[in-house]
């Protein structure tokens, strides 16, 4: 197992790569939470068996995957996530 937080302004994303069930890779894992404004932080995004539990030979490759997606999401995705487009 491999986790990694990375902070994408307002936003925290959670990134894993878990063993995949009955072995063979790894399983990416994410959870995007909205950090600010302090009194609103809430989840806004969750996957935790990404791309229906594909399998990624190794867990660099999974975490690497996880942490794409969740910058996708706070990039991607603002009026989702509680902003709106400038």
């Amino acid at each position: 197992m491999q986790f990694q937080e990375r902070d994408e302004g307002d936003f925290r994303i959670y990134a894993g790569a878990l063993e995949a069930p009955r072995g063979n890779g790894f399983v990416a894992s994410v959870i995007v939470n909205r950090m600010a404004p302090a009194h609103e932080r809430r989840e806004v995004f969750r996957d935790v068996s990404m791309f229906g539990g594909h399998r990624w030979l190794t867990s660099d490759d999974a975490l690497r995957q996880a942490v794409k997606k969740g910058r996708e999401i706070v990039r991607g995705e603002p009026c989702r996530l509680g902003r709106h487009a400038s």
